[in-house]
């Protein structure tokens, strides 16, 4: 296997699992923990503990993958532009920052849960919020770094142009949906909206990583490896 290649598909496996551990955590965990209600949300930690922990085991997984498929995308693309590949591992790895803090954050809602203290339901109830808005700010990162990603498949070849034009036009789409959430609240259709294909282009990327790796065309026009010259003893 060609090294291109199989830099891409590691690169493809490190944000497949990125993909595998955010999803469930956010879409599938916290609806299933967190209530309108700060009883009912302590309620659910207490009586889904388990389930808790396990969040915040994916929250650490998410965090791990996101931030080697930030340093194997910059390596994969550090010789197309080393600018925009140093954004993607610079954004991405930002970040993983965003979901360390967010894991920290529900980690110490799970311990409140399980060894009170105050008012253990408001505490609870803070620390959720606390965590989603994380996420809401973090949303100009999770934006930005897919802006130098699109760039980068653009100028490479390497892969289809129109999967590059997705990714910037979904990340910018992206970090304006992180604007309107706040400034426009009763518009979160649209902010949710904007988000959409940002999600088409990552999904498409990792797809592309792992079946395709990279275009014929960029194997054959990558430099041989000139063997190193073997000195011998006089």
């Amino acid at each position: 296997m060609h090294a291109l290649t199989r830099t891409a598909r590691v690169t493809g496996l490190f944000y497949l699992g990125n993909v595998i551990t955010a999803v469930p955590g956010l879409l599938i965990v916290r609806p299933q923990l967190f209530a309108a209600d700060p009883n009912a949300t302590l309620a659910n930690l207490v009586t889904h503990e388990s389930l808790a922990r396990a969040g915040v085991a994916l929250a650490l997984g998410m965090v791990v993958t996101q931030t080697l498929a930030a340093a194997w995308f910059y390596r994969l693309f550090r010789t197309v532009d080393s600018f925009a590949a140093s954004g993607i591992a610079a954004f991405g790895l930002v970040s993983a920052i965003v979901g360390l803090v967010s894991a920290a954050v529900l980690a110490t809602a799970v311990e409140v849960s399980v060894d009170p203290v105050g008012d253990a339901a408001a505490n609870v109830q803070v620390l959720y919020l606390v965590s989603d808005g994380l996420w809401g700010v973090g949303a100009l990162f999770f934006g930005l770094w897919l802006i130098p990603m699109g760039w980068c498949v653009l100028r490479s070849g390497w892969m289809p142009r129109v999967l590059g034009w997705i990714l910037v036009g979904g990340g910018v789409a992206y970090v304006l949906s992180a604007f309107i959430r706040y400034l426009a609240p009763d518009a979160q259709v649209v902010a949710e909206a904007l988000t959409y294909p940002a999600s088409v282009g990552e999904l498409w990327m990792v797809g592309y990583l792992l079946v395709r790796g990279v275009r014929r065309q960029a194997l054959d026009e990558a430099p041989p490896t000139v063997p190193t010259p073997t000195r011998v003893a006089s």
